[in-house]
């Protein structure tokens, strides 16, 4: 075997591939899932988020730009199915990071989430609730042992 005195890509991808080969045949004997699944749902939460976060700043943008008087605010409840508290955490910022929501308070078994929100109509209130089941979706998936 010859010491290579750079280092190259390539030989750094190829050893990669066989680590992530043998982790892959080892994991089940760890009882843990494949780690590589808990990445590509971290990606998925991100994707997720950017979406999210650039629909309802254009709806928000929008509203305040052109349809002021359109604009209906209310206070909504959300009943959340999340168990841990870090995933009710994410929950909560993912919500108040994407514009347009805020959640005001928390019910004390963690069950019920109180959301303002800037559009309180049928069809924005459908969306809203829509964006929250995905965001819990995934957050249940980055969680799963």
């Amino acid at each position: 075997m010859v010491d290579e005195d750079q280092i190259y890509i390539s030989t750094f991808v190829k050893g990669y591939l066989i680590g992530i080969v043998i982790i892959y045949i080892m994991h089940r004997f760890f009882g843990t899932k494949f780690y590589l699944f808990k990445v590509i749902s971290l990606i998925k939460l991100l994707l997720l988020f950017n979406i999210e976060l650039f629909t309802s700043s254009m709806s928000t943008l929008y509203y305040i730009l052109f349809a002021s008087k359109k604009v209906s605010p209310g206070l909504v409840t959300y009943s959340t199915e999340l168990q841990e508290e870090w995933q009710l955490t994410c929950l909560i910022v993912l919500i108040i990071l994407t514009p347009g929501s805020i959640v005001m308070r928390v019910s004390h078994d963690n069950k019920m989430l109180f959301i303002h929100t800037l559009h309180s109509k049928d069809s924005e209130m459908k969306k809203l609730y829509h964006s929250i089941k995905r965001y819990e979706k995934v957050l249940k998936e980055v969680s799963q042992k």
